[in-house]
């Protein structure tokens, strides 16, 4: 008898204590972790706000001795690792709190992951068996503290970092980077601005759709993946309309929690066209991956069909296709996102460019079409057109 068997490598997130008031427990998390000098990792707005310095204070009034770092883009690059890397070793911190939205998060667990190395961080990209380069005793234990609900990086074992010389985004990826702690309170998402509101909560569907329609294999995955678009469907745009409803953002700390834990069944050509934008023109990553959606749904029509108007049933709408394109593009609209390119700011001077460098992008090879130069040249003139 012959029977095809499916094989795959799984693995799932950390610890993640869930709920409002659970910042108060940053200080024992460290601790457990074996965190007794943390390096409070962060961006130069968030360093500013009463909740991190709440924070910080609340690691030095438990003897540990904490200290910050902000210099991080919202597109964070090698030179702002790098930066950090020093205070870090200069201070003797021995882990890092990842603290904020997907810049901090990434930024931090990449420099936890670079405490120890001695080659180029380039090394170590995610790239074959790259990982297995790094030195494991020199990583650093980190603690993760989400503040908006989007990237889901604080349930990864990467960091996405854009090469200044090339502006490529790139992964930086090993299994130690994973957060030892998680620390999720959707009070600390509360005071979110609108837009950045819109753009996390897309970015999570983003991660949801993408890893969803993936051909690769990973039904636990995929399974997350279809309850996250059903959590998006039922809470952002509640999240949206009154940033104080706390059961709007703890349901899209979820969300974004269960894509980004998803996708390790794959991305596609909504990320692979977005990471270039974002590199070149410094936009923000998940409401670029916003206007990029609905372009890509149709794309993809011919492969994932079927699966897209099972998604649909799922999630209260009528099982066709041109249901879940519609209520996206409805729900762009009711989010202030901008149907096309030109809402970003960006042109098409780099169009060549930006169509060599998708293709290439890891998350490329998880799209169920494969993206070629001209297949992505032909979605970035209709996304800046308006043609879907």
């Amino acid at each position: 008898m012959t029977t095809t068997s499916p094989r795959a490598n799984w693995s799932y997130p950390t610890a993640i204590r869930f709920g409002a008031g659970r910042i108060s427990e940053l200080a024992e998390a460290c601790k457990s972790a074996g965190i007794s000098a943390p390096l409070l990792v962060t961006d130069p707005f968030l360093a500013t706000q009463k909740m991190t310095k709440d924070a910080l204070e609340s690691l030095r009034a438990a003897g540990l001795h904490a200290a910050i770092f902000s210099d991080v883009k919202p597109n964070p690059v090698e030179s702002n690792v790098y930066a950090g890397l020093e205070v870090l070793r200069k201070g003797g911190h021995d882990g890092v709190v990842a603290f904020g939205g997907g810049s901090g998060l990434d930024a931090g667990k990449v420099i936890a992951f670079m405490a120890g190395q001695k080659r180029p961080m380039w090394d170590f990209e995610d790239i074959g068996d790259w990982w297995t380069r790094a030195d494991p005793k020199g990583i650093v234990p980190i603690v993760a503290v989400p503040t908006t609900a989007g990237t889901g990086s604080e349930v990864g074992r990467a960091g996405v970092i854009t090469q200044e010389k090339t502006h490529t985004k790139k992964v930086i990826f090993h299994p130690l980077m994973m957060p030892k702690v998680v620390i999720c309170d959707p009070e600390l998402t509360v005071g979110m601005p609108k837009h950045i509101t819109a753009g996390t909560g897309l970015d999570a569907l983003a991660h949801c759709l993408e890893a969803y329609c993936s051909p690769f294999y990973h039904p636990m995955a995929e399974g997350m993946a279809v309850e996250g678009v059903r959590l998006v469907k039922e809470f952002l745009p509640r999240a949206y309309k009154d940033g104080t409803d706390l059961e709007a953002r703890a349901h899209m700390m979820s969300a974004a929690a269960i894509g980004a834990t998803a996708f390790q069944k794959g991305l596609g050509a909504i990320h692979a066209l977005s990471h270039p934008v974002g590199a070149l023109y410094d936009t923000h990553h998940g409401l670029t991956n916003a206007v990029f959606m609905p372009y890509v749904i149709a794309f993809n029509k011919k492969a994932v069909k079927e699966k897209i108007e099972r998604l649909a049933a799922y999630i209260g709408l009528k099982p066709r296709y041109s249901a879940f394109l519609d209520w996206t593009l409805a729900l762009r609209e009711e989010l202030g996102v901008p149907h096309t390119l030109a809402g970003l700011k960006v042109d098409d001077q780099k169009f060549d460019l930006m169509s060599k460098m998708a293709p290439k992008d890891p998350t490329a090879g998880g799209n169920p079409v494969t993206l070629t130069k001209a297949g992505a040249l032909k979605l970035y003139r209709k996304t800046l057109e308006g043609a879907i």
